[in-house]
């Protein structure tokens, strides 16, 4: 199955992560299967100090996968190893409709930037020509704009664009 994979980039604070939380409902009620990579600059721990999955990693464990009734997940130490691409990150996806990114803002795909006047940082899409509108609560006379806070307007640009219909496909 292909998967169709859409770019939601912005700067810190401008409100990616609160967008794709209101996209996640409205693409569910249209019937379909969502995934979502997150891109960040930081380190991040996802696993308890002192739990055995986190004892397993501090030992050396390449990956380590723990499971339960109701998720699972893998961690992968990189080691000194290069941050995979977004190509090899959805290759790891189980099969969905849709591919949210958030982050990866040099990827060659699909994007909307998300831009708040508060946040007095620059356009991105003036840079990149694979960002197609902008979410903001300013209307930018160069590219199509969609207001931030409209989510079914947001939502039907992404499916028109990827062309995904309104129904589940796996």
């Amino acid at each position: 199955m292909l998967m169709r994979a859409f770019g939601i980039v912005g700067y810190s604070g401008s409100g990616k992560t609160t967008l794709i939380e209101r996209l996640l409902p409205w693409f569910a009620a249209q019937g379909l299967k969502v995934a979502v990579i997150k891109q960040s600059h930081h380190d991040f721990e996802l696993d308890v100090p002192g739990k055995d999955s986190w004892r397993h990693r501090e030992a050396g464990a390449y990956e380590v996968l723990i499971s339960s009734p109701y998720r699972w997940a893998v961690m992968h130490e990189l080691r000194g190893a290069a941050e995979p691409s977004l190509a090899d990150h959805i290759a790891r996806l189980s099969p969905c409709d849709l591919v949210l990114v958030e982050g990866f803002k040099r990827a060659e795909l699909p994007k909307l930037e998300v831009w708040r006047s508060a946040n007095a940082k620059p356009w991105l899409h003036a840079e990149d020509p694979h960002i197609l509108a902008v979410a903001s609560d300013v209307a930018p006379a160069s590219i199509r704009h969609i207001d931030l806070n409209d989510v079914a307007a947001i939502g039907r640009f992404i499916l028109d664009t990827l062309q995904i219909e309104g129904k589940p496909t796996c």
